[in-house]
């Protein structure tokens, strides 16, 4: 874990920093990579950028440019000051990316060193049903959670957007935490129970072997989480039954938390999420500073690009069902919305967006993130990396597309940036090399390629190097717009009280 130390004038220091590197910078975060050939993008960066970059290997584009922990830095040739110190402005603005990083610590993944896909730290039962990534950090989000209720004296948690349960279950049955779980989607929820139904049998079955209770600790005898599901704030779904309890209610203005009866309660709890997706940490992070009774709060957040902004309220990928008018007292609440990827989202309709949320990151000039450089964010540098130093093949599947791109717009400019998904590299190379007298897309008739295309995609796909590297220079921007978005969401804390601990983990 790492912890925020900087003053308050630091933090206001490096936002400003931040808005300034970042908007020298938007002709790259904010290109659409995929549009590298028909936009020329490689033709965009300063010529002496493309003369030092052109023709390094993967690794070397891995060592040189994205890792900032790099000791034995072997350049090829001499870079320009302005490209050194691009990168070097780039890691030095970014938060922290690695638990211990500051302070040289080991590899935060030690739990799969044996088996790369069981935990080694999380008990069986709460590892069914749970891919590797998941079970690190529930097991370290949910440490974390503990932590947090043990400094702040409080047994109730709130797990909001709890998808299936499986934080909400290593919160209860493995820490002995009194845990709410609410949850937008019906079938999760219904999942969710089902996957409870299943530990207490198991638990059950442990039991009659009669130290199962000494081996799990008050696991086996916790009553266990309750889930619910919650239609939208403000009712902008339509009406629908609920799974053990009608909607949530909204805690405002400082008149008690939202009890599972909708009135108002004197306990004090901790909210967490993780995966809070779009605005919905946004919302959980207004909900802490106005109620009273939430003592402390977790948020991992995901989907920078589902964000609300004043230049994009309604952002790609958030889904509002149909609905008739709200009342007019619900029209300044933030509306809970099910998103097509089952996250839970936060849309905006008052005006309160997710970004920028503090005064300060708001009064600066050059403070926009646009839809692309908040979803470059979400890319993990770390995986790059490896693929990089792997040489591997999946790298050229991303220029396959740019490829695909041009062709697609020859044809068809009205499907630019048309989606790709679920293709496999065989199919994306079949079309590409145009191996067939004919090519094909979905609902369109069959057709000759344009004259000489074989040669010119042979020629686009020879320019992988080029595209990798440009990728990559795109990608060593994201944690700097990562760490602005979080940076916004700390001085709009600090900005509305004192003594907030921030800190970071997993």
């Amino acid at each position: 874990m790492f912890t925020i130390t900087l003053s308050w004038q630091n933090q206001r220091d490096l936002a400003a920093n931040l808005t300034t590197f970042l908007s020298k910078y938007k002709y790259i975060s904010d290109s659409y990579i995929i549009e590298f050939f028909t936009e020329e993008l490689w033709e965009k960066l300063p010529a002496s950028w493309r003369e030092a970059l052109c023709g390094l290997s993967f690794p070397q584009v891995a060592d040189l440019l994205l890792d900032s922990t790099c000791q034995d830095r072997r350049y090829p040739s001499v870079w320009p000051l302005s490209l050194l110190a691009f990168r070097a402005t780039a890691h030095a603005l970014s938060f922290p990316r690695r638990a211990g990083q500051q302070s040289g610590a080991g590899d935060p993944a030690e739990d799969f060193l044996e088996n790369h896909s069981q935990s080694s730290m999380l008990g069986h039962i709460f590892r069914k049903h749970v891919k590797p990534k998941k079970q690190h950090e529930i097991r370290k989000l949910g440490t974390l959670v503990k932590q947090l209720c043990d400094q702040t004296n409080c047994e109730a948690v709130v797990d909001v957007g709890s998808g299936q349960g499986h934080l909400t279950r290593f919160l209860s049955f493995g820490l002995g935490l009194s845990v709410t779980a609410i949850e937008a989607d019906r079938k999760l929820v219904t999942m969710a129970t089902k996957f409870d139904e299943e530990l207490l049998w198991t638990l059950e079955k442990e039991k009659h072997r009669w130290k199962a209770t000494q081996r799990l600790g008050r696991a086996g005898l916790h009553p266990g989480p309750l889930h619910y599901w919650t239609r939208t704030w403000g009712s902008r779904y339509p009406s629908a039954p609920p799974h053990r309890h009608s909607e949530s209610h909204c805690c405002t203005g400082g008149r008690g938390t939202c009890s599972p009866h909708g009135q108002p309660s004197d306990e004090s709890l901790v909210v967490t999420g993780l995966h809070a997706c779009g605005d919905l940490s946004a919302t959980l992070l207004r909900h802490f500073v106005e109620c009273p009774h939430m003592r402390g709060i977790t948020s991992v957040a995901c989907c920078y690009m589902k964000i609300t902004t004043r230049e994009c309220p309604s952002p790609p990928g958030l889904v509002v069902a149909p609905t008739a008018p709200a009342p007019p007292e619900t029209l300044d609440t933030p509306q809970l919305v099910a998103t097509n990827d089952g996250h839970s989202n936060f849309g905006c309709c008052s005006g309160e967006f997710g970004y920028p949320m503090s005064a300060w990151v708001q009064g600066l000039p050059g403070h926009g993130l646009s839809y692309k450089a908040r979803e470059g964010a979400c890319h993990a540098i770390e995986d790059y990396m490896q693929r990089l130093r792997e040489e591997s093949r999946l790298l050229r599947t991303h220029c396959y597309r740019a490829t695909l791109e041009t062709l697609i717009t020859e044809a068809k400019p009205e499907m630019r940036r048309v989606g790709v998904a679920d293709h496999q590299e065989g199919s994306l190379v079949t079309v590409c090399r145009v191996s067939t007298p004919t090519w094909a897309w979905p609902g369109w008739d069959s057709r000759p390629p344009c004259p000489g295309a074989a040669g010119r995609v042979e020629a686009m796909l020879e320019q992988e190097g080029r595209w990798v590297v440009y990728f990559s220079l795109a990608l060593l921007l994201a944690p700097a717009v990562e760490t602005l978005v979080l940076l916004d969401r700390i001085i709009y804390l600090q900005e509305n009280g004192e003594g907030w601990g921030v800190g970071g983990h997993m």
